[in-house]
């Protein structure tokens, strides 16, 4: 539920909370924050997304307030959905760059379905390689059971000395005579 601000007495310019005034077409606009809370990243990130020109130029009010319409919202969700499957801005650049250039969807939808194949066959690579890594690890793990099962096998009994009997009979202490010194 919306709610309207009272705040103002002339009931025209009464405001929807959350959204700016009316724009030229009649829409009501999102103010940066509201924007970016709805979209799901921080206003730092619009900004720079406008910077970069992946998001257009925001229309300003009186005061300079960045105010976005509804095109920005699906703009961000869409930049979104792409960042979360993988894509680098650079690509979704590219992306944005042939869509203004040709203002053809579908050649933006031809682009984006190459660029897609090319991200499932380096996922599917990907993939074969953790699968050979995976393989390796196990591999090796079971090496080093096998060492730690052989050196169980070869630790002495409890109690007993960790260290080997010397060979060759008794050392000078134990014979009484000092160990020689060595210079």
């Amino acid at each position: 539920m919306e709610t309207v601000s009272a705040a103002h007495p002339d009931p025209r310019r009464r405001r929807i909370k959350g959204r700016a005034p009316a724009g030229p077409a009649g829409e009501a606009g999102y103010p940066i924050g509201t924007l970016a809370k709805i979209a799901g990243v921080s206003t730092r990130t619009v900004r720079y997304y406008e910077e970069i020109r992946l998001l257009e130029t925001a229309r300003r009010f009186s005061g300079g307030r960045r105010v976005f319409g509804r095109d920005a919202l699906e703009r961000l969700r869409f930049i979104g959905r792409l960042k979360g499957l993988g894509f680098a801005l650079g690509e979704i650049r590219h992306l944005n760059e042939v869509f203004s250039l040709q203002r053809s969807t579908a050649q933006m939808l031809r682009v984006l379905d190459a660029q897609l194949a090319r991200h499932l066959a380096q996922l599917d690579e990907r993939l074969r390689e953790l699968t050979a890594l995976r393989g390796d690890l196990g591999s090796y793990r079971r090496h080093i059971r096998e060492r730690l099962a052989g050196l169980a096998l070869q630790a002495p009994a409890r109690g007993a000395s960790p260290r080997p009997a010397r060979q060759g009979g008794p050392s000078p202490v134990e014979r009484g005579k000092a160990a020689p010194s060595v210079d």
